[in-house]
């Protein structure tokens, strides 16, 4: 059955991977990126692939709340429904680390993106679609003040931290009444992404690792009944994270602080929910 999916940082690595696998067994595919120009070249290449489902793009910068927002809607415009939704985009290093808001980029693009985009389309997904939520296999402890933009990190340090606090709201948002199926998961610990590239200097293991996890999560049976969970494919199991994310008032806090930050920059709370 042919399936609607939503894949933000579609234009490279683990995402454009991944929605090359989906597109190819005929599913319809949305996808995201910032650069419109890339974005136009794989629409087009992904949709000559044999027995190509339907391929669409869509232009944001995750870094500002505005374009999430502008994404929002032209997805609520365009689509009567959404079976899934892969928060994939993330980001580790870069020559802009603060957004035009004051806000860690890695907390913006890799946690409170993903939180405002996921809880504007929840309507539109429903209890029985899914969201697909980019983990990582380092998570550490959210500074509530570093994630509201007050305290500025090292690359490495918002980014963990960023990756746990993704988690966290993901285990939050799978306990609301008729919310979708949630699942957080690590794809595989240094695969070649441009973002293990760029961060580390390694060429990373085999991107299609993480691709393969990631349409399991996001058409397999054996997720249906795993929301709030979170899988570990080091590991190629459920396991659990960092034990903050299995902490109700840590999980609390970090929701709450997310909340606050999109308060602050004039979200209107009705969108969010």
């Amino acid at each position: 059955m042919q399936k609607t999916i939503l894949i933000t940082g579609a234009s490279d690595g683990i995402g454009l991977e991944t929605a090359k696998r989906l597109v190819s067994d005929g599913h319809h595919v949305v996808l995201h990126g910032r650069n419109a120009a890339k974005l136009a070249s794989v629409q087009e290449t992904l949709s000559a692939l044999p027995g190509a489902g339907p391929v669409e793009s869509l232009v944001a910068d995750l870094s500002h709340l505005e374009e999430v927002d502008a994404l929002a809607d032209a997805v609520i415009e365009r689509y009567q429904s959404l079976d899934v939704l892969i928060n994939n985009a993330g980001v580790l290093k870069t020559k802009e680390t603060i957004t035009r808001d004051g806000l860690d980029v890695r907390f913006m693009v890799n946690t409170i993106a993903p939180y405002h985009l996921t809880r504007r389309l929840q309507a539109l997904i429903g209890s029985s679609g899914r969201v697909i939520n980019l983990s990582s296999a380092a998570q550490a402890p959210v500074n509530i003040a570093a994630l509201s933009g007050k305290v500025h990190l090292d690359a490495m340090g918002a980014y963990a931290q960023s990756k746990l606090a993704i988690t966290q709201w993901s285990v939050a948002l799978a306990g609301d009444a008729d919310a979708p199926i949630f699942i957080a998961v690590n794809p595989g610990s240094m695969l070649a992404s441009k973002m293990v590239k760029e961060g580390f200097g390694v060429a990373g293991n085999d991107i299609g690792i993480g691709a393969e996890i990631l349409c399991q999560a996001a058409l397999d049976e054996s997720f249906a009944d795993k929301s709030g969970q979170y899988f570990d494919n080091d590991s190629g199991r459920f396991s659990s994270p960092h034990a903050d994310a299995r902490n109700p008032k840590k999980v609390s806090e970090t929701v709450q602080a997310i909340e606050s930050v999109l308060s602050r920059l004039g979200t209107d709370g009705e969108k969010t929910r």
